[in-house]
């Protein structure tokens, strides 16, 4: 007979000690991050079969004003077995014990993938008129995994939230990702389309080089991205962000975060932030000049982290959230072919999941959340 399932607080440091058994996680469920989002309350819970750990999470409350009730966000987790024969016992313990807490909701969203679309599918979506979304094209893979967990979440009560929703907190479900489980530096460039290729080798003979910088060179990482925010008009977050992101996700692990820098003679072309949980690493945030655009700053800088992924033993290169769009007059239609160039795939997660624990309080904050 099976041990009951519970769930109950921990400490930061069982619940790292838990990631650093696993394969991997999203950043956003290391005990970390909880020192980057202090706009939330944070805490760390583990799940257990009998006094065995089988499962952590990083949840972040939001608090209704005035109320001493909150929101329970899960960002892309939490880190169990989605595959389980008792996800549902697990997924319950967590609502049992989050409404326990106060929570008048749960959102989370599972880590797992539920359609694939490869490079030439993509390619030939972006050239037919009649394919304006990647669901107007059909998936290479559906994935049996993220499909039965999209079910399961169905039939518990939960509730998709589109993008479009009112307080949508925001994590994509639609993401570009290049698989590098088993290849080499050589296969990953063999699958990159000729343009990478040829502007991979054109950085090289410009001079343009790139290197691992710290947190000194993070004000030279803000400056350019500070220049692309007006540019590519998105509100820029400030400095303080990124030092304090640097600082926490460093703390708990020297090689979780990076910053690179792609330099021509002194001049600062391209900067990024990079992260590493395990066997998956993530291009967070990138940002480059105007200046001496034709030298490649930005192809540089993508492949050194690609490189460094391969080296680490990363499974997955991340390059996060894409538009549901293969439309060639969608302005951004630009940075997909970028991204499709690697030679990756286009790859739709389960997505985020609403399950209200008290509905009065979930409508009246959903109303608080569209009127902001």
């Amino acid at each position: 007979m099976n041990a009951p399932i519970s769930v109950r607080d921990i400490s930061a440091a069982e619940h790292l000690a838990w990631l650093r058994s696993q394969p991997s996680a999203s950043f956003l469920q290391t005990p970390a991050w909880a020192d980057v989002k202090k706009e939330w309350r944070a805490e760390s819970v583990g799940w257990f079969e009998g006094e065995e750990m089988v499962g952590a999470a990083l949840v972040l409350h939001r608090s209704l004003p005035r109320l001493k009730r909150s929101l329970a966000y899960v960002p892309e987790g939490p880190c169990i077995d989605w595959a389980s024969p008792r996800l549902v016992e697990l997924l319950r313990a967590l609502r049992d014990h989050l409404t326990s807490k106060g929570a008048f909701a749960l959102r989370l969203g599972p880590p797992v993938a539920t359609h694939r679309w490869r490079t030439a599918t993509i390619k030939a979506a972006i050239g037919d008129p009649a394919v304006r979304r990647y669901d107007d094209a059909t998936p290479d893979v559906v994935e049996p995994l993220g499909t039965a967990v999209v079910a399961e979440l169905q039939r518990l009560g939960f509730r998709h939230l589109s993008p479009d929703d009112g307080f949508a907190a925001g994590q994509p479900e639609y993401v570009f990702q290049v698989p590098l489980a088993g290849r080499t530096e050589a296969d990953v460039l063999a699958g990159m389309n000729q343009l990478w290729r040829r502007n991979i080798k054109k950085t090289a003979k410009n001079g343009v080089t790139v290197r691992v910088g710290d947190a000194s060179d993070l004000p030279a990482f803000h400056r350019t991205y500070v220049e692309t925010a007006e540019r590519d008009r998105f509100t820029p977050r400030g400095l303080a962000y990124f030092e304090q992101m640097y600082a926490a996700l460093s703390a708990e692990d020297p090689e979780r975060i990076r910053v690179y820098l792609a330099e021509h003679e002194g001049d600062v072309l391209a900067a990024t932030i990079f992260i590493r949980v395990g066997e998956h690493a993530w291009y967070s945030y990138g940002a480059s000049t105007s200046a001496k655009r034709e030298l490649q700053g930005s192809t540089a800088i993508q492949w050194r982290m690609m490189q460094d992924s391969i080296a680490a033993g990363a499974g997955v290169y991340d390059l996060r959230g894409i538009t549901n769009t293969v439309d060639e007059s969608n302005p951004h239609i630009g940075l997909i072919r970028f991204k499709v160039g690697t030679g990756g795939e286009a790859v739709r997660l389960a997505g985020e999941w609403d399950l209200p624990l008290n509905r009065l309080l979930y409508k009246a904050f959903d109303l608080y959340m569209k009127r902001r």
